[in-house]
């Protein structure tokens, strides 16, 4: 490729990738390549109960951390102006949750690399939900990923709210 061309496809780029995220934002889908919870690729927005994954903005100490760890990028969505946490929902309303040394079960099903780790990828302590068991209360969920051991999720603060600003997401195209 000639120096032309590639200045061209460099220089295109930006736009391309601001024209996504505007295309997207218009038509309720939401390009994921931020989140490492999930597979990157584009999610569908939808109705509440139509889709296992959410998008929230988090609150209180899981917001500070979030921000001060750089766990979100800077974006529209939550009023703190970074982008909400998408996450995979594994347990709702009248669900058991048991956190211990092997992992997250929940109804007595271990989930997948979801063993607490007590530092996050630069070494900071991570604060840790307790060992034990958890009855999922109404009007809030658990999240927890399987896709990446490392995912900063409920291990770590509990259940969610399922109020405010939270949306649904489903797999449209995965990369």
């Amino acid at each position: 490729m000639n120096v032309k061309r590639k200045l061209l496809v460099v220089g295109a780029l930006p736009i391309v990738l601001c024209l996504v995220v505007l295309i997207s934002g218009l038509t309720g889908i939401r390009l994921n390549i931020a989140s490492n919870s999930l597979p990157p690729g584009l999610y569908r927005i939808v109705q509440a109960g139509q889709g296992n994954d959410v998008l929230f903005c988090p609150t209180g100490m899981v917001e500070k951390i979030t921000i001060e760890r750089e766990f979100r990028t800077h974006s529209y969505g939550c009023g703190d102006g970074y982008a909400p946490m998408l996450k995979p929902i594994v347990a709702r309303a009248g669900d058991i949750v048991s956190i211990g040394d092997a992992g997250v079960s929940v109804n007595g099903r271990l989930l997948p690399n979801s063993k607490q780790v007590s530092k996050d990828g630069r070494g900071r302590l991570l604060p840790l939900v307790p060992h034990g068991l958890y009855t999922v209360e109404p009007g809030t969920a658990w999240v927890v990923s399987s896709y990446n051991r490392y995912s900063f999720d409920s291990r770590y603060f509990g259940a969610i709210r399922l109020e405010g600003k939270v949306r649904y997401a489903k797999p449209f195209i995965l990369f």
